[in-house]
């Protein structure tokens, strides 16, 4: 019977599964795949697990031709390949208990309240954001990865969003925040809040909308008026009801559209004429289906909007997406879209993986050109290689 290995044996023996490597190797692939958070291998510890795994005979020095080298690079042997393997899937199927020293200082806190806890929470919540930041562009420099090394960073970043989740909960309790005015821009900063500055990846969750879908330039179209004006009767309608069934207020949030093309450089070239779109707005997730379609009942009943017909509720799960902030005139975006197309896809292994998504987070109607802000956000997957 194998003796049960250690999380950090483990680790290794798994990197050395991939390759052989030495010691050198093994710690800065640790460090790049942000490993080092959960290991705790140390550069020291390395060698003396190497040496450990090696008297237990799960590896072995890989024979060298440079006799001046003094990095010794090991590989796997039969048993420790029968050791990985096995003890690899029990370490999939293993439930850890939760042991986060936060928890401590939430029990020791009986008014959560109370100014110094707000503040640290707070302070948690922005060192949090900061961490999910380095932890992206930290994956972003390696792209296209591995998939485990993928996965690595997946389940990272979702335990850093929970975190940062669990403790706004915390704070939004405290505050009674049931009764305050719900604001999409403030609930998910991360996602409408881009710098302007350099494309950023998010990690978009599901989403509701209510949205209209149609065709055609959007600055010479009827049809394209005729939604907007469709859709924020009702997302208005919808705030109001909101008050009064749910007891909670709301932002309407801000326009937002998919834009979709046979040609992706059709939106580089701005080539209106041929694009195809789905206008929307974001609603809150205590919003349901019956109180869309009632808001839409009772917008038709004050007007006649034709395009309330069309009207319906979607839900958007985006996923892994790029996005940069664009200040300016609409047809100025095409030479962001032609880099973010042309020059940072391919250069982080990205490609496609949904339709080109604005959000529009000033008023066309009140706001100068050169002022304009829109988000210009960008599903995406890694893209597969062609090498065989």
């Amino acid at each position: 019977m194998t003796d049960p290995l250690t999380d950090a044996e483990l680790t290794l023996l798994g990197l050395l599964s991939e390759q052989p490597r030495h010691g050198y190797d093994l710690d800065r692939v640790i460090e790049d795949r942000g490993m080092r958070e959960w290991t705790s291998l140390g550069f020291s510890s390395i060698y003396y697990l190497l040496d450990k795994l090696a008297r237990n005979g799960l590896i072995e020095p890989v024979p060298s031709t440079e006799t001046r080298s003094r990095r010794v690079t090991y590989r796997l042997t039969g048993h420790g390949h029968t050791s990985v393997s096995a003890q690899t899937l029990d370490a999939i199927d293993s439930l850890d208990p939760i042991r986060a020293r936060v928890l401590i200082g939430i029990a020791n806190s009986p008014d959560l309240g109370s100014p110094a806890v707000t503040d640290r929470l707070r302070s948690r919540v922005a060192r949090l954001g900061a961490q999910l930041d380095e932890l992206r562009e930290q994956r972003l420099r390696q792209s296209p990865l591995p998939d485990q090394a993928d996965a690595l960073f997946d389940y990272a970043e979702a335990m850093i969003r929970a975190d940062i989740h669990w403790a706004e909960q915390v704070l939004a309790r405290k505050k009674g925040a049931d009764m305050d005015k719900y604001d999409i821009k403030k609930a998910h900063k991360n996602l409408y809040g881009p710098t302007a500055k350099a494309f950023v990846t998010v990690d978009v969750p599901e989403m509701t909308y209510i949205a209209v879908d149609g065709h055609g330039d959007p600055n010479t179209s009827v049809e394209y008026t005729a939604a907007v004006e469709a859709l924020y009767a009702t997302a208005y309608t919808i705030k109001f009801a909101s008050k009064k069934t749910h007891g909670r207020d709301l932002v309407v949030a801000p326009l937002e559209g998919l834009w979709r093309a046979a040609d992706p450089s059709a939106f580089v070239t701005r080539a209106k004429d041929g694009w195809d779109w789905t206008m929307m707005i974001a609603q809150p997730e205590w919003i349901t289906a019956d109180d869309i379609e009632q808001a839409r009942t009772a917008a038709a009943a004050k007007k006649d909007l034709p395009a309330l017909e069309r009207l319906r509720q979607i839900t958007l799960a985006e996923g892994r997406c790029v996005q940069i902030l664009h200040r300016g005139p609409y047809d100025d975006e095409g030479p962001t879209l032609a880099r973010l197309h042309d020059e940072f896809m391919p250069e982080h292994g990205l490609t496609f993986n949904g339709d080109h998504h604005e959000i529009y987070l000033s008023d066309a109607r009140k706001t100068a050109p050169e002022r304009l802000k829109t988000i210009l956000r960008q599903p995406v997957r890694a893209a597969i290689s062609a090498d065989i």
